[in-house]
């Protein structure tokens, strides 16, 4: 079979999708022995955008990267990718993300992540993202819409993922929901490293950090990050002597959050660290010297930074909201995500209490035990084969 693989998201810059398609890829290479019977029946084709074309060399003979320098969610997506998968006679296509090109004929299967815009529509309320927004709203409406339809299967990471595709994608002919066997759902992995003593990263050791609270993540609003820092405000009111450091890209949102700070006036905002886009090494060393990992989400598909934070170590405590009791199960203490003083309470209680938090630590070293990275590249591939031979 000759299988293509849109990887246009690929490696870590990408975030959740771009690690989801990088693992992918790398396992496969491992999977499918280089033999000259398979090297026949089985042969991929990666496609990738210039930015991340060397970052991906591939191991395996069975193996081809192919230049596909197209933005997502543009006209050249939608017009020249169909043509440049057209070319190489494929007999499956795996998108890794919804925005599969409209035109687009041939046989395909789509990962769905979540249905984040569906829940939440982003908005940047400013004269000049006016009517682009709403109209980037209809766009996903119908490239999803018609995505999930076409497809031959669709690999949701969450059950939870699974069940709001049913709850809001009815049949083409709006008879019924989608047929729920059409969805298989594939967890995503964790890289379970041996557990290794902390390392002060220089550049952290430079920043005087001493004990901290960590997210690491966008500040999407649906992340819940304002309702976060005013449940740290109240813990340093309280006397909690920590600081927080959320750890992500420097774009529209983080700007936004750090305005909003400004204008709170908040006297602990020199106790919350931006520390903006960090290096995977930079990043590793981070999560091992947390005192406490903090997820406040209103939504996730998945979840994969406090799974990230378990792998380290590092207690966590969550926002009890959509798949994250699914994933987390009970290797984190939970919070009410809306409620501030209820957010503040739990991670105030997680701290107070070196026993919990090394419960919480060893129940996560077995809770990353259910996701791996090899097992999803399996499970996927057997999903291949299927669709190659119906």
């Amino acid at each position: 079979m000759k299988i293509g693989i849109d990887a246009r998201f690929f490696g870590p810059k990408d975030k959740g999708f771009g690690r989801y398609t990088e693992q992918l890829i790398r396992n496969l290479e491992q999977i499918n022995p280089p033999s000259p019977r398979l090297r026949r029946a089985s042969q991929y084709f990666i496609f990738l955008r210039k930015d991340s074309w060397k970052e991906y060399e591939p191991k395996n003979p069975n193996f081809k990267k192919v230049l596909a320098n197209y933005r997502w969610y543009g006209i050249k997506e939608q017009i020249l990718l169909p043509l440049k998968l057209k070319k190489y006679k494929l007999d499956l296509v795996h998108f890794t993300h919804f925005n599969v090109p409209i035109f687009y004929r041939g046989k395909f299967i789509v990962t769905i992540h979540d249905l984040i815009l569906r829940h939440f529509p982003t908005s940047r309320k400013d004269l000049r993202n006016f009517l682009f927004y709403p109209l980037k709203e209809l766009a996903y409406k119908i490239a999803f819409g018609k995505a999930i339809r076409r497809a031959e299967k669709i690999i949701a990471v969450s059950q939870y993922t699974k069940d709001d595709i049913l709850k809001y994608y009815p049949a083409k002919d709006g008879a019924g929901k989608i047929n729920p066997d059409k969805i298989k759902v594939i967890y995503e992995g964790v890289q379970c490293e041996e557990v290794r003593p902390p390392q002060i990263d220089v550049n952290i050791r430079r920043s005087n950090l001493q004990k901290y609270l960590l997210y690491v993540g966008n500040a999407y609003p649906h992340k819940n990050l304002e309702r976060l820092i005013l449940a740290f405000k109240k813990l340093v009111d309280d006397g909690l002597d920590y600081q927080l450091v959320l750890v992500g890209g420097e774009d529209y949102f983080y700007r936004k959050l750090k305005l909003k700070i400004e204008n709170w006036k908040l006297k602990i905002k020199d106790g919350i660290i931006f520390a903006g886009f960090m290096s995977d090494d930079d990043l590793d060393a981070l999560y091992r010297n947390a005192n406490l990992y903090a997820f406040p989400s209103l939504y996730e598909g998945f979840g994969l930074p406090p799974l990230e934070a378990m792998a380290r170590g590092v207690p966590v405590v969550s926002s009890n909201a959509t798949c994250l009791p699914e994933i987390l199960g009970d290797a984190a203490f939970y919070f009410n995500p809306l409620d501030i003083d209820d957010m503040a309470r739990v991670i105030k209680e997680t701290l107070s209490s070196d026993r919990a938090r090394k419960a919480l630590i060893q129940k996560g070293f077995e809770q990353i035990k259910k996701y791996s990275w090899r097992k999803m590249a399996e499970e996927t591939l057997k999903l291949y084969s299927k669709c190659t031979v119906l």
